[in-house]
């Protein structure tokens, strides 16, 4: 019988050779069609006397990248619809059978009779590793590359397809937990050490190693089928699993604040079905998951975690009139640390830099901090002594602008101060050649007033980097009025080269990203002000679902730099444009007592000598409060609500000031780009999944009590009145990917 997805080959010896090679895509991914062509290969194998045993294998590079997650998410349309037509119970029994499909096939492989094993040529993630793990034996190509996981978690959902059975009955489950609740991927010498994987061999010996363990009289029978098999970890219910669990529990607790419906699932599948035998424990683990993905959770994290950010990164937002581009050398002017950072990462991608500054000297200390990125990377083990040389070998620095003659983008990272960018363009613009394209990295200025300095401003715009660069990963592409689709198509290519996620958004002060995290730090400062302990602050922060509280934050930006922003707006825009109690505050930590954050390692913070201990909060700060607030008096639920809600509704401003266009940029870009509780999928996608009538109550709630901050815009309002939600107002554009 011929397949589409796969290939089989069987030898003298009566051994299957199984090859997975899905046509047109670049990876293996398991969808509707390969699933049934496997289960296909596993009953006519079956039948087959003629076949001794079965391996499976990968035509491509790498093995499996997991499931289709868009067809997860149609499953989860679908239930809607069957809900809607035929009641709760159809609804629930078709998702249920739907989603365990999976797991039947797999557990067909296991139970097959005949020996299968897993010849992993490359990375295996997801259902994919699942896949192997149903096989009798796994071995693996040697390549310090490939990596195994199961990183479902990280997109609301876990892996449902045996994953959460059959890893804690091969490891320990301390181990087992870990790679479940943290998603992560591992090397081949941590799977072979975790038993994950029983081999590793030379590439070229693969495929005969998995036919000898067959030939050599391998069983078809896994270890948890077998009469006595025990536990790595012991029953549940022992000296072990009673060491294992609570303490489970409380670390699950305070990694997630109980935020994450599926992290919750596994904890319940392993302890549920660690006491049950496999078939009855594969059950569990099924039902567990038809709930998950069904949960808002789930469904706004596939969204925007998967399906938004992979539709971003392919280039959604490219104009496709524009022909490729490519950045072959790059300057930027500035190699403070962030001009420094940004230098390093595009070397890293392949690209010719050149760090300008000042004086020599600068320019030398930019190079410097790429040097000792690498040696950190290399000391940890992360990059090789060759990726040193490689990368310097393309950065160099000056404080000669004449090299601008022969760059293709120059990026701008100066002090952020309109005199000292105003000087660095009338410097720069002489030198350009006619088709380069000049970027500001500003993180707040407005890119019209930046390009009224500019002469050709259609080859003017903002790429605007976070800090730290090397592990931030979204970038924000401000576009000003007069900005042309070759300057915004170079920097898109730009960025995709340099292997982040872009979000591209019109001007307005703070652009997005800033609009609305800085409502976030300016919330901290507020509820200090109101006299609430810090320490629960920052807490409340972290129980929303924030990474870290807004103290914490300010610190991170500095403290100097937010008073500095302060100081620009009311500049600008007046007295009222600012909350003059908290200029008040920062003027008194910034300028009196010298505390600029975690920069001088005093801020709201106190930081310890490197690597000597854990920050802690600044003793004195509760004296510069002007009254203290009784904790047990304050509604945590309503603390969280303020933290959400205000970057939220900021979002939703944006929207309405055309500075988001996309709705698919404001979600993505918010967890990216200033970790906004990543389990709602998002601000717009909080206001979606709560519902916009429900959102604008809220907010009049917070309003009525704090004040104009939490005002909904009238677009909001409108949507709330017709029952609109933002991605069904403003579908996102479908295009053809660059």
């Amino acid at each position: 019988m011929a397949y589409k997805n796969f290939k089989i080959e069987t030898d003298a010896d009566g051994i299957a050779l199984v090859t997975w090679d899905t046509p047109g895509r670049s990876m293996n991914v398991l969808d509707e069609t390969s699933i049934n062509e496997l289960e296909a290969i596993v009953k006519q194998t079956s039948a087959d006397a003629a076949v001794k045993g079965v391996v499976i294998t990968s035509g491509k590079e790498a093995l499996s990248a997991g499931a289709d997650l868009s067809m997860l998410e149609g499953m989860a349309r679908t239930y809607a619809d069957v809900l809607k037509a035929r009641g709760e119970e159809a609804a629930n029994q078709m998702l249920f059978d739907q989603s365990r499909r999976f797991s039947l096939v797999f557990r067909g492989i296991e139970t097959s009779g005949k020996p299968w094993v897993a010849a992993i040529n490359g990375l295996a993630l997801g259902g994919g590793f699942e896949l192997t793990l149903s096989c009798h034996y796994r071995v693996a190509a040697e390549n310090p590359k490939t990596r195994l996981g199961l990183p479902e978690v990280k997109v609301g959902l876990f892996p449902g397809a045996g994953g959460t059975q059959r890893v804690p009955r091969i490891v320990p489950p301390q181990d087992a937990m870990q790679l479940l609740l943290k998603g992560e991927a591992i090397t081949l010498d941590k799977a072979k050490a975790l038993k994950l994987v029983d081999a590793v061999v030379p590439a070229a010996d693969l495929i005969k190693t998995a036919k000898d363990w067959i030939k050599g009289g391998g069983k078809a029978v896994a270890p948890w089928d077998e009469k006595g098999f025990k536990l790595p970890g012991g029953p549940v219910y022992s000296k072990a699993g009673m060491m294992m669990f609570p303490a489970g529990n409380a670390i699950f607790r305070r990694e997630t604040y109980d935020n994450y419906p599926a992290a919750r699932a596994i904890m319940q599948c392993v302890y549920e079905g660690l006491q049950l035998p496999i078939d009855a424990a594969l059950r569990v683990e099924s039902r567990h998951f038809a709930q998950i993905l069904r949960s808002k959770e789930a469904a706004a994290m596939i969204r925007s975690l998967f399906l938004s950010m992979q539709e971003l990164n392919k280039g959604a937002r490219r104009p496709q009139n524009v022909p490729p581009t490519k950045v072959k050398k790059l300057a930027v002017i500035g190699a403070g640390f962030m001009g420094a950072s940004v230098g390093y990462v595009s070397a890293r991608a392949g690209i010719d830099v050149v760090l300008i500054d000042r004086d020599q000297e600068s320019a030398d200390k930019g190079k410097g901090h790429a040097s000792a990125v690498i040696d950190d990377l290399i000391k940890k083990g992360r990059a090789k002594e060759g990726d040193r040389e490689k990368i310097l070998s393309r950065i160099s620095a000056t404080a000669d602008y004449n090299v601008l003659k022969d760059c293709d983008l120059i990026i701008e990272a100066v002090f952020e101060d309109r005199k000292v960018k105003a000087e660095t363009y009338a410097k720069a613009q002489p030198l350009l050649k006619s088709d380069a394209i000049f970027a500001s990295n500003t993180s707040t200025l407005p890119i019209n007033s930046l390009a009224e300095e500019f002469k050709d401003q259609g080859k003017f715009i903002g790429i605007h980097f976070f800090s730290p660069v090397e592990k931030m990963m979204l970038v924000e592409i401000i576009v000003g009025k007069n900005t042309g689709d070759v300057a915004l198509a170079t920097a898109l290519d730009y960025v995709r080269t340099i292997g982040k996620t872009p979000i591209v958004v019109n001007d307005s002060r703070g652009f997005f990203a800033n609009r609305c995290v800085l409502r976030f730090t300016a919330e901290g400062l507020e509820m200090l002000m109101e006299g609430v302990p810090p320490a629960m602050i920052e807490n409340t922060a972290k129980m929303a679902g924030m990474p870290v509280g807004p103290l914490s934050l300010s610190d991170e930006v500095a403290l100097d730099l937010v008073l500095k922003i302060m100081k620009a707006t009311e500049a600008d825009l007046g007295a009222n444009a600012i909350d003059q109690a908290q200029k008040k505050l920062l003027v008194e930590m910034v300028e009196k007592q010298g505390r600029f954050g975690r920069k001088n390692s005093k801020g709201f913070y106190d930081y310890p000598e490197k690597g000597k201990g854990q920050k802690s909060l600044w003793s004195a700060l509760g004296g510069l409060q002007p009254k203290h607030l009784d904790p047990d008096t304050l509604d945590i639920e309503e603390m969280k609500q303020r933290f959400l809600v205000v970057q939220a509704v900021e979002a939703a401003r944006t929207v309405e000031d055309h500075v988001i266009t996309d709705m698919r940029e404001a979600d993505v870009g918010s967890i990216l780009g200033f970790g906004f509780a990543p389990f709602t999928g998002g601000t717009l996608s909080y206001i979606d999944f709560l519902g916009t009538k429900k959102f604008v109550e809220l907010c009049h709630k917070l309003e009525a009590k704090y004040g104009s901050r939490f005002s909904p815009p009238k677009l909001l309002v409108d949507m709330a009145a017709k029952g609109e939600t933002f991605y069904g107002r403003f579908p996102p554009k479908k295009q053809a990917a660059a």
